[in-house]
Order: C-alpha cells, then sequence, then structure tokens
C-alpha cells in the first residue's frame, strides 16, 4: 500500500477508496503512456520508470497522484505531485514535469480530470463556497486530498466497465465533483477565474486570446484593452497566475506548437517557424535549443527515439 495514502491522518475510506482508485488505473492502462477513456473529460496515465524533464501546457484540470510522484515546475515555484493530495489548474499554463518517483514494480499512477470552465460558472449560484483566497492566485496550486473529491472520482472510473451506466451517471457525477471543488480549499479560486468582472477572470481571457493566436504579433497595450485593463495591471496578475510574462508565454505557446507540428513531420524547420509566427528560423532554432535542450530536429529525433523505446 502506498505510504502516502497509508497516513494516519486520512480516513480509513478514503485509504481503501483510493487503493481501489489505484488497482483499478494499473488494470486499465497497462502499457506506460496517456490513455484516453470513455468519459472523454478524464485521462488516465502511467509510467513504469523516472523520466527526464517534459515541456507541456497543462489544461484546467483536477489531477491526483494515486502512486509514485511527479515534480512540476511552474515559472520558479516548484510542486511535488504525489499521493494525499490534488492538483487543480485552473488556466492554461506552461510547465516542466518530471517523473521522480516510478517503478516496473510500483509505477506513477495518475488520473487527470479536465474542467470546463463554463459548467463551473453555471454551478456558482448554488454553492456555497469559502471565501478568502488571494486575488490573481497561481495557475496551478496543491491541497490535501479528503474523501469528497476522492469519491466521486472513484465512482467514475467504475462506471467506465459500464457504458450504458456511464451515459446516465456521468453527468451527475460530474457536476457533484465540481461542486466538491467549488465548496473545498481550491473553490475561492476557481470561482475567481469562472466569475465575469474579477481580474482573474480578466486575466484568463487574455491566456484564452494568446491561445488562440500565439501566432500573431503581441502588443501588450492592445491585449490588456481587449480584457478591460490596464498594461501594468495584466502584466502583474498574469506572471501571478501562469508565473511567467505574456511574452514568455507566447513564446512557450508557439515553441511547443511548433515542436508538435515537426514530431507530426508535417513540415520542415523553416516552415514550422513560420506557421507558428517566427520571422526568423535562425531565431526560431536558437529559442527552441534553449527551450527544449537541443535544436529541433536533434530534438525530435530524440522524442522519436525514445517513443519507439516506450512502445517497444
Amino acid at each position: 500500500m502506498n505510504e502516502k495514502l497509508s497516513r494516519p491522518d486520512i480516513p480509513a475510506r478514503s485509504v481503501l477508496d483510493g487503493e481501489e482508485l489505484t488497482a483499478r488505473i494499473e488494470r486499465l492502462v497497462p502499457a506506460e503512456g496517456t490513455c484516453d477513456t470513455a468519459w472523454p473529460a478524464l485521462l488516465l496515465y502511467r509510467a513504469n520508470s523516472t523520466g527526464v524533464p517534459v515541456c507541456a501546457i497543462y489544461e484546467p484540470c483536477v489531477g491526483l497522484a494515486l502512486q509514485g510522484a511527479k515534480q512540476i515546475l511552474l515559472g520558479q515555484q516548484t510542486f511535488l505531485h504525489e499521493p494525499g493530495a490534488y492538483m487543480v489548474t485552473a488556466v492554461d499554463v506552461p510547465v516542466s514535469a518530471q517523473v521522480v518517483r516510478a517503478s516496473p514494480e510500483e509505477p506513477c499512477l495518475c488520473l487527470t480530470y479536465r474542467l470546463d470552465l463554463q459548467r463551473i460558472r453555471e454551478l456558482l449560484p448554488d454553492v456555497q463556497r469559502h471565501r478568502g483566497a488571494a486575488v490573481s492566485a497561481p495557475g496551478l496550486s496543491m491541497s490535501p486530498l479528503d474523501g469528497g473529491l476522492l469519491d466521486p472520482l472513484l465512482r467514475l472510473v467504475r462506471l467506465l466497465d459500464a457504458p450504458h451506466d456511464l451515459a446516465v451517471l456521468g453527468p451527475l457525477i460530474e457536476r457533484e465533483l465540481l461542486y466538491r471543488l467549488l465548496t473545498g480549499e481550491q473553490g475561492a479560486r476557481l470561482a475567481q477565474i469562472a466569475t465575469s468582472g474579477s481580474q482573474s477572470h480578466q486575466t484568463s481571457r487574455a491566456i484564452e486570446w494568446l491561445r488562440r493566436h500565439y501566432d500573431e504579433p503581441l502588443r501588450i497595450d492592445e491585449l490588456a484593452a481587449r480584457v478591460n485593463m490596464s498594461a501594468s495591471s495584466l502584466h502583474h496578475h498574469f506572471r501571478a497566475i501562469t508565473g511567467i510574462s505574456p511574452l514568455q508565454y507566447q513564446k512557450e505557446l508557439r515553441l511547443h506548437e511548433a515542436r508538435r507540428l515537426l514530431l507530426a513531420g508535417q513540415c520542415d524547420v523553416a516552415t514550422a517557424a513560420h506557421r507558428v509566427g517566427y520571422e526568423s528560423p535562425s531565431q526560431f532554432s536558437r529559442e527552441y535549443s534553449r527551450r527544449f535542450g537541443a535544436p529541433p530536429l536533434r530534438d525530435v529525433a530524440r522524442l522519436r527515439q525514445s517513443e519507439a523505446e516506450t512502445a517497444a
């Protein structure tokens, strides 16, 4: 039994639920990697060994590590994602994630549930939530895991074996899950992101705009005006939530998308650079190398080799 889940300060029922959820995920994901499920918002993950840091964009989600651990770097903040806590990302954030505890005997097993902020917004009038969270709280936070959140996730995973029941009961469980999130430690922060007119919500709109228009020139004054903020306020709240500036965020989006294009074999380096908004292929290659630790072609070759080894 996992050491974190067996701690005396965690209720016995939650320990049993955690053990069952761990066993079900291990059965549902026999091979390494991320696995889609019959419930589109629910993703499962397995790693049989520790790995190197991997750059990614985390979408709004709630995440559980049931076994093993990941280390996540957001800006200058470092988080340890391990059993006994749950992770919430309220906006799209660029991170570096690394599996730091895993083995074939005890693989790293994780569950991720994508959050729909519109559904959260619809639920807000019916929720008595905690107050007092700071404006522009970080885009990624950890909180102690309790049975109120673990129980609906376990019931949803159970329903993956009963697709007819899943279609009817899934939406009810999702509503309960969102209710538990909103009435828990992360509730006020999620509510701020979802509530129109708050600075966190305005900043999230700026993040959303950048996600859609990352390949266009970025003018901070125009982006700030678009979301009804001053340039200085946008810069302050943007960094508080994402850990980086809007310009750095745009660069992250561009480099991640270029990497995806190259890995899919859809174009050469110069074309990828142009598609994501770079005018200079040489500047693109320099920034790519700084971000991913190797020039584009070498990095992509390394990723493909790693994927081939994992598949074997």
